[in-house]
């Protein structure tokens, strides 16, 4: 284990922007079945039957502005005639395409929609936790528990588990930062 563990940290996943869907997801074979799914398109299907705005839409309801053109959303002349050919207007593209075509801020993984929508969730989630909130008490958890929580660190947390990574965060002050890569199969975790 303590070897995916590394490499989902020194691996990069891939942006999250149009066609960039991995290959294997596009024409997935069922188990049940041989029947190729592209879970791409699923994902767009699904956005529509579960009555998701499109993609103007939803952000006029975050009240943010929405895309006047194709234009607006890419610079990218082979994404901008796709969109064009796919799409009668700039109103019809679909949320999830519309995130990933959308221009990215300096420095984001993801687009500025997206990006509110994670904090929104991100937040809320925090927030409606009780054991996080009302209940991260000396009486609920100890205040052992309280002194742990308050004190450990993912870092630490992964080394007590899998003490191979340490060569890998050697240096590393916060396990959510980039690792170091550790070289050849006899030093790596």
């Amino acid at each position: 284990m303590g070897y995916a563990i590394y490499s989902f940290a020194v691996a990069h996943p891939g942006a999250l922007v149009l066609n960039n869907f991995p290959r294997f997801l596009q024409q997935f074979q069922r188990p049940d079945n041989d029947r190729l799914m592209d879970l791409a398109a699923t994902d767009i299907l699904r956005t529509r039957e579960l009555g998701v705005p499109r993609y103007n839409q939803f952000r006029q309801l975050l009240h943010l502005k929405p895309a006047q053109r194709f234009e607006d959303l890419t610079d990218d002349p082979a994404q901008l005639a796709a969109l064009r050919r796919l799409y009668s207007d700039v109103d019809s593209v679909d949320t999830i395409v519309g995130m990933l075509a959308e221009k990215r801020p300096a420095g984001f993984a993801f687009s500025d929609t997206a990006f509110r929508i994670f904090i929104l969730m991100a937040s809320r989630r925090l927030n409606s936790d009780r054991y996080f909130t009302q209940d991260f008490t000396p009486e609920i958890y100890t205040q052992l528990g309280i002194d742990w929580v308050q004190q450990t660190s993912m870092t630490d947390v992964m080394l007590r588990h899998y003490p191979q990574l340490r060569p890998a965060l050697r240096g590393v002050s916060n396990a959510f930062q980039p690792w170091q890569r550790v070289a050849g199969p006899a030093s790596s975790p």
